[in-house]
């Protein structure tokens, strides 16, 4: 597996033969300063964890060029079949789907979903985090944007998640010292790559919190840089 971060919760995961962009907020992104084109280049699947802007992002253009397919929940891919796009697969928290060698799970997140509609915003289902499994690779959860929540314990017990993907910027999402808690009491992560800080001036613009708080499993934690694919 390869990962690379793209800054604030976008990713792109190139897994079991597929090449999959979760929450592709590049354009509009000011941590995002590569080459839209390259960072997309082979995408096969877009998969959304919620609606906001700032996670939907780019996935309409993306996905139109590539013909990617879009995996998001109802409420999302029914939006998203109004702006045109045709190859989505729909499903909701609990679920799972199975796209060839690669599967996709949605779990809880506490959190919100909705897109600004001219002054009226648009409810878009509920806020996921996603499990992405293939064969022969280690099981990955991004928590998109979530506070910590007990049945994270259900989540390690059901998907066994090796690598974590963790929103750690505070005030739309754990900050550092909860993320934390959530990372030593509920999983037994292999990798942590901590996400959702440094975009915006409202979030923490450094994972410093985070590690420290992490203590003697700080060495779990894997500082990404953004844009340079890191092997997982």
């Amino acid at each position: 597996m390869k990962i690379t971060w793209f800054g604030h919760a976008a990713f792109r995961v190139d897994i079991g033969g597929s090449v999959v962009l979760i929450d592709p907020f590049l354009s509009q992104n000011p941590s995002f300063r590569g080459d839209l084109r390259q960072a997309v280049a082979g995408v096969s699947h877009i998969v959304l964890t919620h609606g906001h802007g700032d996670h939907l992002g780019d996935t309409v253009p993306i996905a139109k060029d590539s013909g990617a397919t879009v995996v998001a929940n109802a409420d999302i891919v029914a939006y998203l079949g109004g702006q045109g796009l045709t190859r989505c697969e729909a499903m909701n928290i609990g679920g799972t789907v199975r796209l060839g060698a690669l599967s996709v799970s949605m779990v809880n997140a506490i959190h919100s979903s909705s897109i600004r509609v001219g002054a009226v915003s648009q409810n878009l289902g509920n806020p996921a985090g996603i499990i992405l499994k293939a064969a022969g690779e280690r099981t990955l959860y991004h928590m998109g944007d979530t506070d910590i929540f007990g049945d994270m314990a259900l989540v390690e017990e059901l998907h066994a998640p090796k690598i974590g993907l963790v929103p750690i910027g505070d005030r739309f999402t754990m900050g550092g010292a909860t993320a934390a808690l959530a990372c030593r009491r509920y999983f037994d992560f292999e990798t942590i790559v901590p996400c959702h800080f440094g975009t915006f001036p409202l979030i923490d613009q450094t994972p410093d919190l985070f590690l420290s708080a992490m203590g003697d499993q700080a060495g779990r934690v894997k500082v990404a840089d953004i844009g340079v694919p890191f092997a997982a």
